[in-house]
């Protein structure tokens, strides 16, 4: 246990404490998961708000300064967010191509 992080996880701290005694955040798994999955579904600005608060809350759950108590639904919130993401920019990039290519033959017929 490293004396100068006042956030490292004691094991004989209780439960939602870090090793000095302090309360650690409290994770917001079932947000993140929440708008990963609206992000699949309706939006993809969901998707974009949640894969970097699902970033940015699994990273303070490695550091130890968070609740690691609903680290699973980040992780899967995050990951629903970046697969809107990705739908979204595929669908865009098929959406661009459709266009060149049947654009491009429409003007050759006429």
């Amino acid at each position: 246990m490293n004396p100068n992080n006042p956030y490292q996880q004691n094991p004989y701290a209780p439960q939602g404490y870090a090793g000095g005694g302090m309360p650690l955040k409290p994770g917001r798994g079932g947000m993140i998961l929440t708008f990963g999955i609206l992000g699949l579904m309706m939006c993809f600005i969901f998707g974009i708000v949640a894969w970097s608060m699902g970033k940015a809350d699994l990273a303070e759950m490695e550091a130890g300064r968070m609740d690691p108590n609903d680290q699973g639904m980040t992780k899967a919130g995050y990951i629903c967010g970046m697969i809107s993401c990705i739908l979204v920019v595929a669908s865009f990039a098929m959406a661009i191509l459709f266009f060149v290519v049947f654009g491009g033959l429409s003007a050759l017929s006429s």
